[in-house]
């Protein structure tokens, strides 16, 4: 059949209506904005502006908005600035009155932002979501009683290393640096080592390993004839401009097969080998990063990076100081796994239950098997969030990171958790809290339709 035209709408223009007139009110980003105290999160960073001196800075609440609807919905910077141009929600829920038609900032103020605040600036945003969790009832200070502790890794954007990846990556950074200072090079090899790196690649699929180990020794010569020459033509202020890179090459070049703290990327060097047990991924190049989730709703009240690979024992104790600096209070009971035998936490301040432990009652057995629930949350956190590939630079952009996924991760759990309450269960939910949420701004949601008989 053929369409019929649609009538055109007598409904006077949208231009300067302001967009909490124009927006659906039971928006779940709407109702999330309500909620979240942007008026004390701008008090708290106020005092990292100069007061009278500069340019003025962009609004606090727009760059904090920009941070977690990054890490809510799993976006790079580029990508959160360029939709929030096309997303009224996403304007209302940064601040804005009226629709803009123009990108609110560069893509490269929020990494300016982000190093202005530092690590216990965003931990400040992780305890502000958990703060907006007790206000919309998603959880409550029983939930921080019990919680869960495990440690997985965050990988770092790098590429998997190879000992001829890596000697190809010395050998580009010396070229580099002779364009820069206009070193004249006695030979460059740059025809050879592009040979050389296919034919090892090619001898490896093949499998004839003793010919791909001849040709791994000569890229490895060529790279240390090029980087030597660089090094004795350029002069002292040069050698303090390259320090970094000419360090970490002669590294790279000198690294045996069981040399410890190896170097596995020349952009980040802080990357460590982790091997977590996987069958499917035997070892990950990234950062080790502890989590404390709360038992029952699985829940984020504390994320930290644990630098150097420790024994998951040992990071017990900083995340339980996390949790309490964030929750205001020590968990009664903690439940981790078996990588934490010989943590060394004192009994007295929270009760340590480990995987397989015997002799414990119904109740308790029946808490410690819900320990793996924080599997799936990791998973959550690594496919919705950022924390399966971290592109952030050095040692801070790692805790920076794994922190603002703790943040995402929360604010991805409040919507779900009211939509479960007032729509999938709409008979289950009590009058209390319907008139909790009334007061907050959070009315029930659209009742679906019966289906027929």
């Amino acid at each position: 059949m053929k369409p019929f035209s649609k009538p055109k709408t007598q409904v006077p223009p949208m231009i300067g209506w302001s967009l909490e007139m124009v927006l659906d009110p039971e928006q779940e980003l709407f109702k999330l904005s309500r909620i979240i105290d942007w008026s004390g999160l701008e008090a708290e960073f106020g005092s990292l502006y100069c007061p009278d001196n500069g340019r003025p800075g962009v609004p606090i609440r727009l760059m904090a908005g920009l941070h977690f609807l990054k890490h809510t919905f799993g976006l790079s910077d580029e990508q959160v600035v360029a939709q929030w141009v096309l997303n009224p929600y996403w304007q209302f829920f940064c601040g804005e009155e009226f629709f803009q038609h123009k990108l609110p900032i560069h893509p490269s103020q929020m990494t300016r932002w982000r190093k202005r605040i530092g690590e216990a600036g965003v931990e400040k945003l992780l305890a502000l979501t958990i703060e907006v969790g007790k206000r919309s009832r998603t959880v409550t200070e029983r939930s921080f009683e019990k919680v869960i502790v495990d440690t997985t890794v965050q990988p770092k954007a790098i590429q998997h290393p190879t000992d001829a990846r890596l000697y190809r990556k010395v050998h580009t950074a010396m070229l580099r640096i002779a364009e820069k200072e206009d070193l004249d090079l006695r030979q460059s090899y740059r025809k050879l080592m592009e040979w050389g790196f296919r034919k090892h690649g090619g001898y490896m699929k093949a499998k004839p390993f003793k010919r791909a180990r001849k040709v791994l020794r000569s890229l490895k010569t060529m790279a240390g004839r090029v980087m030597r020459d660089v090094e004795r033509k350029m002069d002292d202020a040069a050698f303090d401009r390259n320090k970094g890179a000419m360090i970490l090459s002669e590294l790279i070049l000198s690294q045996k097969r069981k040399t410890k703290h190896k170097i596995y990327s020349l952009h980040a060097s802080e990357v460590e080998c982790i091997g977590k047990g996987k069958a499917h991924r035997p070892y990950e190049f990234g950062v080790k990063v502890s989590l404390a989730v709360t038992h029952k709703e699985g829940f984020c009240v504390g994320i930290r990076t644990c630098p150097g690979n420790p024994f998951d024992g040992h990071t017990l104790e900083g995340q339980l100081d996390q949790v309490e600096r964030l929750t205001g209070k020590v968990p009664n009971t903690t439940f981790v796994d078996k990588g934490y035998q010989g943590h060394g936490v004192d009994p007295g301040r929270s009760r340590v239950l480990i995987s397989g432990t015997r002799k414990l009652g119904y109740t308790l057995k029946r808490h410690l098997r819900r320990r793996a629930a924080i599997e799936p949350e990791i998973g959550h956190m690594k496919s919705d969030g950022l924390l399966g590939r971290n592109f952030l630079k050095g040692m801070a952009g790692d805790a920076i990171n794994a922190l603002l996924c703790g943040a995402g991760h929360n604010l991805r759990k409040i919507p779900a958790r009211l939509r479960v309450l007032l729509y999938l269960l709409p008979g289950r939910a009590s009058a209390a809290l319907k008139d909790f949420l009334d007061q907050i701004g959070i009315q029930s949601f659209p009742q679906p339709t019966p289906m027929p008989a």
